[in-house]
């Protein structure tokens, strides 16, 4: 029997399959000249199919009450060009390289006003009282019993001398989560290697010193305004 795909990921569907193609196009360089793969067409035919597979694998973990949705929704499809890029004997290394690279890429498409605007609302008061509250929200016993595929996390207020805004204490992870599900551990540090410059791109600094994937207990994420340069 084929499995389908959650209503809530089928309705943002068409979206989300736009914006792997837009990847695809913006990684074709890299693809050719670094990973030297000569049918760069046939590569995006296979992506695009193992997209397919992955939004039927895709855990629901309450749409768009959820802000973990979108997380899931942006970037689950690097592990779909994971998998293809793995099977043509591409280096887990390049695999990371060119995750960071096209989404820095796809994140610079946007025009600064908008990216950086994105960056001052996430950091914003109103933001941090939404993640206070989804953070308690993701620790329930009741959300993670009908959740139970989803991240779970902490909302960190800085001490006196801390040199951040605020941080978010992953102590479950949807992606980690999944790769266990489905066979994709050994390209799970490629969705990991991904925050630093996604958040840069929305003038963000991320500091980070650990991780889920990496063997830690939780994962450290702190969030300060990015300095010009």
């Amino acid at each position: 029997m084929t499995e389908s795909v959650h209503r809530f990921y089928e309705s943002n569907r068409s979206a989300m399959e736009s914006s792997m193609r837009h990847r695809l196009d913006l990684a074709e360089t890299i693809l050719r000249e670094r990973a030297h793969l000569s049918d760069i067409e046939g590569i995006k035919h296979e992506v695009m199919a193992e997209f397919d597979l992955v939004l039927t694998q895709l855990p629901y973990v309450g749409g768009s009450e959820n802000r973990m949705s979108n997380f899931f929704m942006r970037l689950i499809g690097f592990l779909a060009i994971g998998r293809v890029l793995r099977r043509h004997g591409v280096p887990l290394a390049m695999i990371g390289d060119i995750a960071r690279e096209t989404l820095k890429s796809q994140g610079l498409a946007v025009p600064e006003a908008e990216r950086l605007a994105a960056g001052r609302q996430f950091l914003s008061p109103e933001n941090r009282a939404l993640l206070g509250k989804q953070a308690v929200m993701s620790m329930t016993e009741d959300h993670r019993k009908a959740f139970p595929d989803d991240f779970a996390y902490e909302f960190v207020e800085p001490s006196p001398g801390d040199n951040f805004e605020f941080g978010i204490n992953y102590t479950a992870c949807g992606f980690c989560k999944f790769a266990a599900h489905h066979g994709d551990k050994e390209i799970l540090p490629s969705i990991c290697g991904l925050d630093f410059d996604d958040y840069a791109t929305r003038g963000i600094h991320l500091e980070r010193t650990q991780t889920l994937a990496g063997g830690a207990n939780h994962c450290n994420f702190r969030f300060s305004r990015l300095k010009p340069e």
